[in-house]
């Protein structure tokens, strides 16, 4: 196609009409977008829907043990799982986790992670000293727990020391307190991890917004949570997701670790008894079962939060 044109002296010029876009070019390009994607999408159907389908399937079946005969149970487990003592211990001690775990956590890794936003002399260290026990690995932190909280341990020694030997426990091996113990490690172990990451983010505000708040006279109490929590509140809930989901599913492992889910059923939390039910009683359908509740406490909690914090995603 072509254009016509005057030039000078009342003559036409014609001049070739700047070419169109291809049709089928948008299509080719979403077209290779589909194909690029098939790879991931058959790695999160096989891998992350099975196992979530698997464990619907599996909490309707009697399945005593891998290589034991499979059987149909309906809705048995569940009866039982609900007659079941113990389950309701796991409920309650699960719940006392994060209502205590997870407030003190965000809180004070925020507070934290906007002192070191601020600055402070040896901020760069801190930094460092802050993200140390996210390095260790959890078989250690339990170590250094149980030598601090054994009955012949550094705690204990302390209080001796100072003339509180009263004070002096098996705190591990306490009904009254080795779920709290528990939860002191979970605390002690995400902290210093979130902090790092609520600092980063604290510094990427832009230096205005702070600079304002004080020319208004705003301390830093109140800058913090009246002027750079609205700010970074998305950022706030994604934290806070994370931090809920790594304290309702991974607990196990202090538990396993430290306390064996005892005395009694005192610190069996709902992540433990799954694991218990399956590798320890060899009863697969009413871990499955307790998987599943798992599962629903782990989406309405998610749920709540998004609306909590508002999330707009």
């Amino acid at each position: 196609m072509t254009l016509l044109s005057s030039a000078t002296g009342g003559a036409s010029v014609r001049r070739p009409a700047p070419p169109s876009p291809h049709p089928a070019a948008p299509s080719r390009r979403k077209q290779g977008g589909v194909i690029l994607a098939v790879p991931a999408l058959a790695w999160y159907l096989v891998f992350m829907v099975g196992p979530l389908v698997a464990i619907f399937v599996i909490c309707a079946l009697h399945w005593p043990g891998m290589l034991q005969p499979v059987s149909f149970a309906g809705l048995g487990n569940v009866r039982t799982v609900l007659d079941d003592p113990v389950f309701w211990d796991s409920v309650g001690n699960t719940a006392t986790q994060l209502l205590i775990a997870l407030p003190v956590m965000i809180v004070g890794a925020y507070m934290l992670g906007y002192y070191v936003a601020q600055k402070p002399p040896g901020h760069r260290t801190l930094r460092y000293l802050l993200f140390v026990p996210g390095l260790i690995s959890t078989p250690a932190k339990a170590m250094v727990f149980y030598a601090v909280l054994s009955p012949d341990g550094l705690l204990n020694g302390a209080l001796d020391k100072v003339g509180l030997g009263s004070l002096t426990d098996a705190w591990l091996a306490s009904p009254s307190t080795a779920l709290f113990c528990l939860i002191i490690l979970d605390v002690w172990s995400g902290i210093g991890f979130t902090a790092v990451l609520f600092a980063a983010r604290l510094g990427s505000v832009p230096d205005e917004i702070g600079e304002a708040a004080q020319l208004d006279g705003a301390g830093h109490w109140r800058a913090m949570w009246r002027i750079h929590f609205p700010v970074i509140r998305d950022f706030v809930g994604v934290v806070t997701m994370l931090q809920f989901l790594w304290t309702l599913f991974g607990s196990a492992q202090n538990v396993l670790l430290l306390t064996q889910g005892g005395p009694g059923s005192s610190s069996t939390t709902l992540s433990f008894l799954v694991y218990q039910k399956a590798f320890i009683a060899a009863d697969l359908g009413y871990s499955q079962t307790v998987g599943v509740v798992l599962f629903l406490v782990g989406l309405a909690g998610l749920l709540t939060i998004r609306r909590v914090f508002r999330q707009n995603y």
